[in-house]
C-alpha cells in the first residue's frame, strides 16, 4: 500500500519517542553535503526543500565538505531552483577531498539551469561559515545534517575564536547545536564509504563531539530505491533534480530499480525525528584508523537507525517529496 506525504506528515504529530519524533517549530538545519561522488545527495537536498515549503525546515546553509571546481555552483542551481537563491553556500579552503561525479550531470545541470554563484572563489570557507551562523543562533537549535566527509565538522570543533565568537569550536557546537544527524557508518559494524574517505575528521568528530549524534548506516539506504517516480514524471519538466536522475541512473546496471538513497534518510531524520520511520539503537560508534566502524551498545551519546516501518512506505514517501518542486505562491 502506498502511503503518502500527507498522511504519514499527520502520523507525526503522534509519536514523540525520546526526543526523536516531530516538533511542531521548523527545525534550523545547515546541510552539509560532498555533493558529487553519488547522486543521492540531490535526492536529499529536493527533500530538504520539499520539508522546508511545508514549513517543517529552516535552511541556515548548504555546505559542501568537497571541493572540486564548480560545487558551489552546484549548490546553487539547486538552491535558486527551489527559489531560495541567497541561501548561504560554504565550501572548504584548505585541505579537503575534491571529488567530481562520473556520469557528469553535476556539469550538464551548470550548463542547463541559473545560477549567481559561479566559481568556488565566490563563497566563504565552510568552517567560517559555520562560525557565523551557529553564533547568531538560540542556543541548543541548530540541526546539522551531513551526508557527506566529516571535513568540515572536524575542522570547525578545532577552530579557535574569530570576529563572530570567542568560543573555541567545541564550545560553540555544544552551545548551539541540538543534533547531529549523519548518514555514515555500516552498523552494527562495517565499512561506508564517508566515514573511509577522510577516517582522520570521522575519527576526530565521532571521539570529540559535544552534543547527540545520529547516523543513518549504509544498511538503511541500501534497502530504499528511489529515482524511477521522478524520471518517468511527465508533469516535471525542466528541473535540475530529474535530470541528474535521468542523467545517472541510467549509466548503472544496479540502480535500474532506483538509487539507493542513504543521504534522503538522513535528511528526512534530522527534520520530521526517527519516529515513526525508524527505532534507535542507543550506544556510541567506534571509528577504527582504517575507515571501518564497530559499535558499543554500552555507550552512549550516539544512536544508529533500524527498519521499523516497511521500506515500501519509506520509499514512498521519499520519491514523493524528491518529486516536489518550488514552492507556488
Amino acid at each position: 500500500m502506498r502511503f503518502t506525504y500527507t498522511i504519514l506528515a499527520g502520523l507525526l504529530f503522534c509519536c514523540n519517542i525520546q526526543g526523536f519524533g516531530q516538533s511542531r517549530a521548523p527545525k534550523a538545519v545547515i546541510f552539509d553535503t560532498d555533493m558529487g561522488p553519488d547522486y543521492d545527495d540531490v535526492g536529499a537536498i529536493a527533500v530538504l526543500h520539499a520539508l522546508a515549503n511545508d514549513n517543517k525546515a529552516r535552511i541556515l546553509a548548504t555546505v559542501a565538505s568537497n571541493k572540486y571546481p564548480g560545487i558551489a555552483s552546484v549548490l546553487n542551481v539547486f538552491n535558486t531552483y527551489f527559489k531560495r537563491p541567497d541561501i548561504p553556500i560554504g565550501v572548504p579552503k584548505g585541505e579537503a577531498l575534491s571529488e567530481a561525479d562520473w556520469q557528469h550531470w553535476s556539469d550538464t545541470l551548470l550548463a542547463r539551469y541559473p545560477h549567481r554563484i559561479k566559481s568556488n572563489d565566490e563563497v566563504p570557507d565552510a568552517v567560517a561559515l559555520y562560525r557565523k551562523i551557529l553564533a547568531k543562533q538560540p542556543d541548543k537549535s541548530v540541526t546539522i545534517i551531513t551526508v557527506g566527509f566529516f571535513t568540515n565538522l572536524s575542522n570547525l570543533l578545532q577552530s579557535g575564536p574569530d570576529a563572530y565568537s570567542k568560543l573555541s569550536g567545541k564550545e560553540l557546537v555544544e552551545k548551539k547545536v541540538k543534533q547531529l544527524v549523519s548518514m555514515a557508518g555500516a552498523f552494527p559494524k562495517g565499512r561506508e564509504f564517508n566515514v573511509m574517505r577522510d577516517s582522520t575528521a570521522s575519527l576526530n568528530v565521532f571521539s570529540n563531539w559535544p552534543g547527540e549524534i545520529v547516523f543513518s548506516g549504509f544498511e538503511i539506504g541500501e534497502k530504499i530505491k528511489t529515482g524511477l517516480p521522478l524520471i518517468h514524471n511527465q508533469q516535471i519538466n525542466h528541473s535540475p533534480v530529474k535530470d541528474a536522475f535521468a542523467i545517472a541512473i541510467p549509466k548503472a546496471a544496479e540502480d535500474a530499480q532506483g538509487r539507493m538513497s542513504w543521504d534522503q534518510t538522513a535528511v528526512l531524520v534530522g527534520v520530521m525525528g526517527a519516529a515513526p520511520y525508524f527505532d534507535v539503537q542507543p550506544g556510541r560508534i567506534i571509528g577504527l584508523p582504517n575507515g571501518d566502524n564497530d559499535w558499543d551498545n554500552s555507550g552512549s551519546g550516539h544512536y544508529y537507525l533500524k527498519v521499523k516501518m516497511p521500506v515500501p512506505e519509506v520509499t514512498a514517501l521519499i520519491n514523493d517529496l524528491m518529486q516536489r518542486g518550488p514552492k507556488q505562491k
